[in-house]
């Protein structure tokens, strides 16, 4: 019975790690970008814009790792272990979903950090939110209509019809609502926990040095 418990485990974990791989890789591509586009100087070209953008269509991949909850609760229904639920199953899935979220949180840290160096420090507080709102949408659109990120160049006349059309009904401004105010509470609480992290991090270095 143990043997064909793990044997369980490890073909559940084996399929989830195809999607994790590649979710987490989506998810961490606005990180790089936030780092090329705020962390560095460097003049507000075309190419800056483009990039911009990019950010931008790629962000919502990040807190979109919130919503695969659902494969866990597929999950254990499928092991049917309470003990290999909670040492295994439940601690992948935490790391999975807070290291996308944290891609978020620290997307958003380098792009107050540019509006702070270019003197719009007011802005950041609006952006976030602005931010939270379209990332909203994005995971709505992720989730419910299976869009990518990609689908702003590949079949941008879908996103515009299909996608606006759907947000007018109750039940999809509801959800974005709520998805808004998740993204907002979980951002406003890890992006804390982050910068007080790396300032006791900055201090702890200086002190040594």
């Amino acid at each position: 019975m143990p043997e064909k418990l793990i044997v369980n485990i490890l073909q559940v974990l084996s399929i989830n790690m195809r999607w994790m791989t590649w979710n987490l890789f989506l998810a961490f591509i606005p990180v790089v970008l936030s780092i090329w586009l705020f962390r560095h100087k460097k003049g507000r070209s075309w190419v800056w814009w483009l990039g911009f953008l990019v950010f931008y269509a790629f962000l919502p991949n990040a807190p979109y790792l919130l919503t695969d909850i659902i494969h866990l609760i597929h999950d254990i229904r499928t092991i049917q272990s309470v003990w290999m639920i909670i040492l295994v199953l439940i601690p992948v899935y935490f790391v999975v979903i807070f290291a996308g979220f944290e891609a978020y949180v620290i997307s958003l840290i380098n792009f107050g950090y540019y509006l702070h160096r270019i003197g719009k420090s007011q802005w950041v507080l609006g952006m976030e939110l602005i931010t939270h709102a379209l990332c909203a949408v994005g995971v709505y659109w992720g989730r419910f209509l299976r869009f990518n990120s990609w689908d702003f160049v590949t079949q941008p006349d879908a996103l515009l019809t299909k996608g606006v059309e759907e947000l007018l009904g109750k039940q999809p401004l509801f959800i974005v609502f709520i998805t808004f105010v998740i993204l907002s509470v979980l951002h406003w609480l890890m992006k804390r926990v982050t910068l007080g992290f790396i300032n006791q991090r900055n201090s702890r270095i200086e002190i040594t040095s």
